[in-house]
Formats: C-alpha cells, sequence, structure tokens
C-alpha cells in the first residue's frame, strides 16, 4: 500500500476542476507515447471526497486479507485512526497471543494516488498510450520506522535441547472442564513489559556527581534511587509514624532557612501568617485542604509547610499536616480531623463499569510512555525563582495564575460527585448530617486511640465508606436513569429498599474497593516533595 507523490508525476498540472475523468499526455504531434514532451501539458482532476490513508508495509504482500489481518483488519486500523495519539500495531502472527507488534508512526502526507494504464500498439510497440485516474489524497501515512522487538514463543526448552510447544495447553480456545485446567504445564513465564523504546538512542554515560566532604545524601535517595545527577533539593519536612512517642514542637532549622531565602514578595509573608492562622484555628490540615485555603506557588507551599507543621505518616492522621507540639493521639477532639481514605466503588452493582467511569482519574494512562502511543511534550516545571513579579501593593495582578483549588478538592457534600475516583477526605470535612451523626456515636465516651480507627469506633471508616457509596450512586442515578429503568437488565443495577419488604442478595456481598489509576502511591509522592 503505497502512494506516489506530487514529484513523480512526469507532466505539468495546469488546472484542477471538480470532476474526475482519465486524461493522458501527449506529444507535439499528436501521438501518445509512453514518453511525455517537456513543452506538453495535461489536465487533472481532483475530487477531495475520496481521502485515503496510507500504510507502508514492512514486507512484500502476496496475501491483502493475511496483510489486513496482520494489522487488526479493517476494524482495527479504524479504531487506530480515531485516536491521533496511538501508533499502528503490526503482528506478524495475529493468531498469538504473545505476538509482540511492530508499531508504525502517523504522519501528515500529501500524496495523490494514482492509477496508470499503459496500452501499447500490437503492431508498433514502441507506440503506447498511458492513461491516468487519481483515486483520492492520501492525508495521513502510516510508517514503520522502528526496530522489531523480541519475540517470546510459548515454547518449552528441555534439557536435550528438544522444543515443546505449549500453546494448546495454556491458551483457552473453548470452555474446559477441570481435567484441562488439572494437567501438567511446563512453568511458563512471559515476560510482564518489553522496552519502551523502539529507536536507537544515543545514551551518554556519565560519572557519579562528586560532592564536597562530609556531603550525605538523604536515606531515601541513598536506598531507593539510582544514578541521581544532583543531590536531592531538601525541604527539611518532619514524619511521624503513629508509634513515634516524641512529638516536635518546632522546625528543623534548615527549613526556616529554606522558606527565609523564597520569601522575597510581601504576598509571601502574607500566606506565611494566614497559613499561621489556620493552623491555630485548625490544628490538622490535608494538602488539598490548605491549597484551597491558600493561593501560594505549589514551590513555596513545599518550603512553607514545613515550618508550621509536621507530617504524619501511618495512623488514622496519615498523609495529614499536623501542627507543632499538637499530638492527636492524646487529644480525644483529634477525632474529626482523621483520615478518611475514600474510593469510587465501581462495578456493574453500581451502575457502572470502569470503562465508563463518571469520575476521571486523578492520573491518565495516556501520560506513561507506552510503545502504541506517541510521545507528547509535557509542561516543564516552574522554578521559584521564575515566579512572575507583583504589583507596587504586594497583590497580583488580574492576569496571574491563581494556584487556590475549589473547595470540591477536600470537602464531600450530599448531590455532588468527587472531583477524583479516590480522596482523602477529613472527617470535619464530610458535609453530611448522616456522616457527623456516625462519627459522634461515641463523642464523649473516647477510652483509646486505635492505629487503624483512631478515637472512632470500630469499623466507623467503613460505614462511612457505605453512606458516601449510596449518595453517589444515587447521583449517577440521577444524572443517568437510563441503567436503571424498569427492565430485565435493571435487576442487576436496581437495589431494593427496606421498606419495599424484598431482599437483594447483593445488598449483603461485600463491595470490592478499586483504587484509581496511578494514585496509589500518593502519598508516598507527597512525602518525596517534602524530603
Amino acid at each position: 500500500m503505497a502512494a506516489s507523490g506530487l514529484d513523480d508525476l512526469n507532466f505539468t498540472m495546469k488546472e484542477i476542476t471538480g470532476t474526475r475523468q482519465s486524461v493522458s499526455g501527449s506529444t507535439s504531434d499528436g501521438t501518445l507515447t509512453a514518453s511525455v514532451v517537456p513543452e506538453s501539458s495535461s489536465t487533472l482532476s481532483l475530487s477531495e471526497d475520496n481521502k485515503l490513508v496510507c500504510v507502508e508495509y514492512p514486507g512484500i504482500i502476496s496475501n491483502v486479507d493475511k496483510m489486513l489481518e496482520s494489522i487488526g483488519g479493517i476494524q482495527g486500523m479504524s479504531k487506530t485512526y480515531a485516536d491521533p495519539s496511538r501508533r499502528l500495531e503490526l503482528r506478524f502472527r495475529p493468531q498469538d497471543p504473545f505476538c509482540h507488534p511492530v508499531c508504525g508512526n502517523r504522519f501528515p502526507s500529501t500524496n495523490l494516488l494514482l492509477r496508470m494504464k499503459r496500452r501499447v500498439r500490437k503492431g508498433n510497440p514502441k507506440e503506447a498510450q498511458i492513461n491516468m485516474d487519481i483515486l483520492g489524497v492520501i492525508g495521513t501515512t502510516y510508517k514503520f520506522q522502528g526496530m522489531a522487538d523480541f519475540q517470546y514463543l510459548a515454547v518449552h526448552s528441555a534439557k536435550d535441547g528438544s522444543h515443546t510447544s505449549l500453546y494448546d495447553k495454556i491458551i483457552l480456545r473453548k470452555p474446559e472442564n477441570n481435567k484441562f485446567f488439572e494437567q501438567p504445564v511446563p512453568l511458563f513465564l512471559p515476560p510482564p513489559i518489553f522496552s519502551r523504546l523502539d529507536s536507537a538512542v544515543d545514551y551518554n554515560y556519565r560519572p557519579e556527581i562528586q560532592h564536597k566532604e562530609g556531603h550525605c545524601p538523604p536515606t531515601v535517595s541513598r536506598d531507593n534511587l539510582i544514578g541521581l545527577s544532583r543531590a536531592r533539593r531538601p525541604h527539611n519536612a518532619i514524619f511521624l509514624t503513629f508509634n513515634d512517642q516524641n512529638i516536635p514542637t518546632e522546625p528543623l532549622e534548615a527549613a526556616k532557612v529554606n522558606w527565609k531565602r523564597v520569601c522575597v514578595h510581601p504576598s509571601d509573608i502574607k500566606a506565611e501568617e494566614q497559613l499561621k492562622e489556620m493552623f491555630e484555628s485548625r490544628p490538622i490540615w490535608s494538602g488539598y485542604a490548605v491549597k484551597a485555603n491558600l493561593d501560594l506557588h505549589p514551590d513555596k507551599l513545599k518550603l512553607l509547610l514545613p515550618i508550621m507543621a509536621y507530617y504524619m505518616v501511618t495512623g488514622p492522621w496519615r498523609s495529614l499536616w499536623v501542627r507543632f507540639g499538637y499530638d492527636p493521639c492524646k487529644t480525644p477532639e483529634a477525632k474529626k480531623y482523621q483520615v478518611l481514605d475514600f474510593r469510587i466503588r465501581c462495578s456493574t452493582k453500581h451502575g457502572y463499569t470502569i470503562n465508563d467511569m463518571p469520575v476521571k482519574a486523578k492520573r491518565s494512562t495516556f501520560n506513561y510512555t507506552l510503545p502504541i502511543t506517541l510521545n507528547k511534550a509535557v509542561p516543564q516545571a516552574a522554578n521559584v525563582t521564575d515566579l512572575p513579579p507583583e504589583g507596587p501593593a504586594g497583590e497580583r495582578s488580574a492576569n496571574t495564575t491563581r494556584y487556590q483549588l475549589k473547595d470540591s478538592s477536600y470537602i464531600f457534600r450530599d448531590g455532588t460527585l468527587p472531583p477524583h475516583r479516590q480522596m482523602f477526605y477529613q472527617l470535619c470535612d464530610l458535609d453530611v448530617e448522616s456522616i457527623r451523626n456516625v462519627i459522634s456515636r461515641n463523642d464523649g465516651q473516647e477510652e483509646e486511640c486505635d492505629e487503624r480507627d483512631g478515637w472512632c469506633l470500630s469499623h466507623t471508616s467503613d460505614d462511612l465508606r457505605d453512606i458516601m457509596s449510596s449518595m453517589i450512586k444515587q447521583v449517577i442515578r440521577a444524572k443517568r436513569p437510563a441503567p436503571y429503568s424498569s427492565g430485565p437488565e435493571s435487576s442487576i443495577t436496581r437495589r431494593k429498599t427496606p421498606e419495599s419488604g424484598e431482599d437483594d442478595e447483593e445488598e449483603n456481598e461485600e463491595d470490592e474497593f478499586h483504587p484509581s489509576e496511578g494514585s496509589d502511591n500518593e502519598m508516598q509522592t507527597e512525602m518525596l516533595d517534602y524530603m
């Protein structure tokens, strides 16, 4: 499947009309020959309706049907073409599920597909007539420019050098009985991922950075990170676990120095005073709650928070910032500041699956570089020293970007959907009366702070998740009533109320919590930011 470019034509285009017709080159004496005289001219018609897609297939095509099957058929080709960020996959063994594809890149093109016919007169072979038709315009071309990766076959290699195919033993081609699953099969572990790059790149090896005498890298860098090109910029935050007994009363001196270095604008001083007042009125804050109440650049906030509070790593206040000198494990009033890790439940019982989740994930899988997707440019991180200057009064101009988040980023209200699939709410930010009643069931009777439930009763978090999931389901039902309409298929998604007197077997089943894509390590990511 190839196309000819405009430079391959041996004639001069004088005009393009809207109707399609066959044309031919003509000589000065009126005889049609294979070679067109440069002084001659021809007229070609071009139809704008017939747009084509070109695939430069990396092989000799002897069977068109098999060629189309190797690139997914017409349907697979259409899906790839509909997504501009996706590469075309070519599998030389389409029936083999372990076949590693070769990927083709998508390029815009301005080519024409020509059909040429050369007629030769029997009596005089030197006289030939050439007819040309423009079949369409090629606006997109797929080119396979990368290298073919290694292939991993489902084959068992014995000690004597013989090879045995395992395809019939590990691939389920039809419904089988227990005998199929209990048959002895050699261990076969395919690699979870191949190389993400299929083009050669120059890798410049560099020696390790030589630091000054006495330099000691942070623990997280020494144990978990490999090949740092520079020393990590410390933010000097203090991290505590639930079992730590010594509560810090003041920040590290290095944290104060770092903040004084960047606190150069009047708005920075104002933000420091505002954050201090926030922790005086409320001793524990989440990162999103701070960002929703303070309009400050995130890079500066990383340096400001460590001088106001310490970070809890485990326990009922994990991933929260606690005011210096305040010990929530000894204060029952800190119950309302505990964290609730809430994740939107996804199943057909709740009216939606993972593919039509009503709330998007915080991070999309398209942000990761995969062999079948194109590399997308990402914005460069801003530097604290590169922030725009402020006006004479210390106020930001109207065109300056605001960094403050919305209240929905940390407050849960009835009748609204969370902005993300996984949310870290504080109990005091659950603005629902029924939820507050559950939290206050043991007010004044708190005896011991538990690492799982804190000052609340046992399994309080599970009860809160059930209430919130039910509210979210009602919101989805109101916005998308079709899946809940009466009918045979509605028995899966419809939920019977206790007043109806009917029992729902699915009510007693335990709901599974599905984490949002890319947000499993959110607390670890935040910890790395403040180290």
